[in-house]
């Protein structure tokens, strides 16, 4: 049993963090009322600018190169979710519609630059990604250590930090008291004298920051390389635990966890007698299945921000 749990837990947190990061994206955006369909596609501007910063100035910063590549890549994506802010608050256009684009462009994007780069389909492998590691002190504690502290990614504790940082934020600060309101009632607290449009781009950029650092950590832990198959179907896997989670910072993070294991199994199946004789395929769709079957209510149904998706038009309405 012992032996069990040190292979799934570290895989499960593996597999989790860029869900979580991505995923808490989602919830700062829909918070405040703008529907974000866009996240695959911030992942995927995350993996790409990681990848590629990272081989490019791996040289320069050596060990300290996969740290500067999520920060770079954390800020492209904060750029890049400009267009779908400009788009969605500005504009009032269809949110759906803006977030599909953003997935479109960003992947178009990704796959043109690397072919005029690299000159082929795919990057390079990234000589300096993300390693395991012992996280000290705590790895020493009996039976607890081996099984959650050891062979881990230091990114894996940085999303699930985050996920606390962002639960405090949203309800535990005045920014996050606006910010849930302009989700709720924009009309309301555009009469309290909260600026809404300023509210939803500070969270539409905030779901670009985390994106594309859920699609770098990814990119630089579990790829390594960047391709048009780097990022398939983590994003709206992210999205589906925002809503797995009811649009809670904590629910988002322990949905990702719940579908990060369901993406584990297929790794981790060889080792445990249940799962051996399994089919590989049937694990491999099992996170996908899952998504499904939580999305259309198997744990009840979640209710989202009552003005999630709905343009705020001053004076209109």
């Amino acid at each position: 049993m012992f032996e069990v749990l040190q292979s799934i837990i570290p895989t499960v947190l593996f597999y989790s963090a860029p869900l979580i990061l991505t995923a808490l994206g989602g919830v700062f955006s829909e918070r405040s009322g703008v529907v974000n369909i866009g996240l695959e596609g911030l992942m995927v501007m995350g993996a790409f600018v990681g990848i590629v910063f990272n081989l490019t100035f791996a040289d320069v910063f050596g060990m300290w190169t996969p740290w500067i590549s999520i920060l770079v890549a954390t800020a492209i994506g904060a750029i890049f979710s400009i267009i779908h802010a400009v788009a969605s608050v500005t504009f009032y256009a269809n949110q759906v519609v803006s977030g599909v684009a953003i997935n479109m462009l960003a992947l178009g994007i990704g796959v043109y630059l690397t072919k005029v780069w690299y000159d082929k389909g795919q990057t390079d492998m990234v000589t300096q990604p993300f390693y395991t590691t012992n996280i000290p002190v705590l790895s020493d504690i009996p039976f607890i250590g081996p099984i959650f502290f050891q062979g881990v990614y230091i990114t894996s504790y940085l999303a699930i930090v985050l996920a606390f940082v962002a639960w405090y934020v949203l309800y535990k600060t005045p920014f996050g008291l606006r910010l849930r309101a302009v989700g709720e009632h924009p009309m309301a607290a555009d009469t309290n004298g909260i600026k809404v449009e300023k509210m939803r781009y500070i969270a539409v950029i905030l779901s670009g920051v985390l994106g594309g650092l859920g699609g770098s950590v990814f990119a630089l832990t579990i790829a390594s390389n960047f391709s048009h198959s780097t990022i398939v179907g983590q994003g709206f896997m992210a999205l589906a635990a925002v809503i797995f989670g009811k649009w809670h910072p904590l629910g988002a993070m322990g949905a990702a966890l719940f579908f990060g294991l369901a993406q584990s199994l297929s790794v981790v199946s060889a080792g445990i007698p249940l799962l051996s004789d399994i089919p590989q395929v049937l694990l491999l769709i099992a996170p996908y299945v899952l998504t499904i079957l939580a999305l259309a209510g198997f744990i009840g149904r979640a209710e989202a921000p009552r003005a999630n998706g709905v343009p705020y038009i001053k004076g209109g309405r």
